[in-house]
């Protein structure tokens, strides 16, 4: 009788499940890639052979790379076995309930030099599999490092492991995540499956038609204006870290009308700006020198294959030479490939333009980066501070002090200055709680000789110390740095000014300003109450569009705290926890709201649980001894 019951109920979840899964869709604007390959056959056939073509791909004999003959990987506690079953390729996995079940893979995910695979879950639903194949060692291996069991945010089966929430805009082209927060699910559709032309160049539909007329003109992003950062920016859509601030992209705005850029913050890179988490390249690009001369990606990478344009040094040496390239004269001069540049033996280790100033890490196990800041090595710096020292990576049995003396004697020997202070350690100084950082600080971030990205991480470093953040960078001409100080300045202090910014011409501008005034309504000048309004409806619309990542939840609850309505509050607190129950600063906000109402038993619960799942201990613990003696009130926002 129960087996009667339970089989057509199955059937009817897994209808539901396919009616839902993501899937290609027609958007008026796009047109199909062959259309485009039609007359830019160059393009398209380096464009064939890329990762972006085969970042994604339905899953069959010809596309996946994995060995699917029964294979068995352990991963914690369980074993997930890799099979075939006709023509399908399967995983036995534990589910989000903690089921062991046979998931049929539906798509591939990446190319070189691992692949991932991806299967159908409930709610519309992709996820990735945290067992992935190693194209170059051909094994499989596991990408979870964190020991995740079912129910968490981070096993295979989560929320971050969740294809529309985390991966799905940078793989595939026209992605409509279609999230519905009220249940939780999901109606994805992509125009195409992989990395298109339009997923740099813009709906192309009637570019298309205005072509064949004999007419053609400008796609939507057009770069033939010659400026650097348009380029940068249509790449830095996927190839930096960045959060969403609409739910429908449009490729021709402005990149700060779209999405908030990471600035150089811990965990994502270290205190010189040395990448440290998986921030891919642009982040890292925007530090550099090369940057600041004008040089675009595609001056090294081809646009569409995505390969180096020069084999090896030759991609240096192109400019940095006794002649070099014209557009960027300040790099040539001399030669710079030799042992008299390097120190090193000509074709031996150490030799090569990289090995120094573009060092590499491994992401996702196998996958080796390199540090696009192209920076020069200081290993004076990183003796001081702790910092990663690309000497010292080939020679660590002696170590930065020993490149450092190093170094120096060379420099004497040829008549040079030593080197100068670093950013890099006001920004040691300041994670250390160093009081001492903030002078130099604020004179970094109103240094506008430096790049951007080092200013907007001045200013939002000085906020988060509950220092001040300067008039100056709240007028920086750089809307990146104006939406880093807006959003650490002090309501109070800086209200006119913060007020002045709730009608930049860019939304990341905006937002952060309506978000610091919201701390301090009283601070806000009448005759701007409108346009307050306006840019905190756009504050919220942004964090909606993220409304299925747990971090957004808790923006929008904090939110609600600051403006006095603490149901709300309690509500998004709430939805983050069942987002991902190890997201400690939910929990703390949780605890800090029920005890603002006296619910101090639920409170005292909800931070032991907390404690039980082996997250932040040390937050929980001072928040319980704060509540034990009366001093754990409702999240409150300080006076920057």
């Amino acid at each position: 009788m129960r087996a009667a019951i339970l089989l057509p109920l199955l059937a009817l979840c897994a209808l539901e499940a396919l009616a839902a899964a993501p899937r290609g869709a027609r958007d008026p604007a796009y047109v199909s890639d062959a259309e485009c390959a039609r007359c830019h056959r160059e393009a398209a056939q380096a464009w064939r052979d890329s990762h972006h073509a085969r970042s994604m791909q339905e899953a069959t004999p010809a596309t996946v790379r994995g060995d699917f003959a029964g294979l068995a990987l352990r991963e914690g506690a369980d074993t997930v076995r890799l099979f075939r079953r006709g023509k399908g390729f399967y995983a036995r996995a534990r589910d989000a309930g903690g089921r062991m079940r046979d998931h049929r893979v539906r798509y591939t995910f990446g190319v070189e030099p691992l692949q991932q695979y991806l299967v159908d879950a409930p709610g519309g639903r992709l996820q990735a599999l945290t067992a992935a194949w190693d194209t170059g060692r051909r094994r499989w291996f596991s990408l979870d490092a964190t020991g995740a069991v079912p129910g968490d945010a981070l096993h295979w089966s989560g929320r971050y492991r969740n294809w529309n929430l985390m991966c799905a805009e940078c793989h595939s082209t026209g992605v409509r995540k279609g999230y519905d927060p009220a249940k939780d699910r999901y109606r994805s559709t992509w125009t195409a499956i992989n990395v298109g032309c339009q997923a740099c160049h813009g709906p192309g539909r009637a570019h298309a038609a205005a072509a064949r007329r004999g007419r053609p003109t400008p796609m939507p992003v057009d770069y033939s204006g010659g400026d650097p950062d348009r380029q940068i920016d249509q790449c830095a859509r996927c190839h930096s870290v960045r959060s969403r601030l609409t739910d429908r992209d449009d490729p021709a705005a402005p990149f700060l009308d779209r999405y908030r850029p990471e600035t150089l913050r811990p965990g994502l890179y270290h205190a010189d700006g040395q990448q440290d988490g998986e921030v891919f390249e642009v982040g890292s690009f925007r530090q550099s020198r090369m940057h600041q001369a004008g040089v675009r990606c595609t001056d090294c990478h081809d646009p569409h294959g995505g390969k180096l344009r020069r084999p090896g040094d030759a991609t240096c040496t192109a400019c940095h030479a006794t002649v070099g390239d014209p557009r960027f004269p300040t790099a040539a001069g001399r030669p710079y490939d030799g042992p008299e540049h390097h120190f090193h033996a000509p074709g031996g280790p150490g030799s090569r333009c990289v090995d120094c100033h573009m060092p590499s890490r491994d992401y996702m196990v196998v996958h080796p980066r390199r540090d696009h800041a192209i920076r020069i090595p200081r290993p004076d710096l990183a003796a001081r501070t702790g910092t990663p020292d690309a000497c010292a990576a080939c020679h660590a049995d002696r170590g930065s002090a020993w490149a450092a003396d190093f170094l120096a004697a060379r420099r004497r020997a040829a008549g040079e200055p030593p080197p100068g202070r670093h950013h890099g350690e006001a920004f040691a100084a300041a994670r250390l709680g160093g009081r001492g950082a903030a002078p130099p600080l604020a004179a970094l971030a109103r240094d506008r000789a430096v790049p951007a990205i080092l200013r907007a991480t001045a200013a939002e470093t000085l906020g988060q110390m509950g220092a001040a953040v300067p008039d100056a960078a709240l007028a920086d001409p750089d809307g990146e740095v104006r939406a880093a100080a807006a959003g650490n300045a002090s309501p109070v202090r800086q209200g006119a000014l913060l007020a002045a910014l709730l009608g930049d011409p860019l939304r990341a501008v905006r937002i952060a300003a309506a978000r610091s005034l919201a701390a301090a309504p009283g601070a806000l000048p009448q005759a701007s109450r409108n346009a307050y309004a306006r840019a905190l409806d756009e504050y919220r619309a942004a964090q909606g569009a993220m409304a299925d990542a747990p971090a957004a939840r808790l923006s929008l609850g904090l939110l609600e705290e600051d403006l006095g309505r603490p149901a709300g509050a309690e509500a998004h607190y709430r939805a983050a926890l069942g987002m991902d129950r190890h997201l400690v600063p939910a929990r703390l906000a949780l605890g800090e709201r029920l005890a603002a109402r006296g619910a101090l038993d639920e409170a005292e619960a909800l931070l032991r649980e907390g404690l039980s799942l082996g997250a932040d201990e040390d937050g929980l613990r001072q928040a319980l001894a704060a509540l034990r003696t009366g001093r754990l009130h409702g999240p409150t926002s300080p006076d920057r």
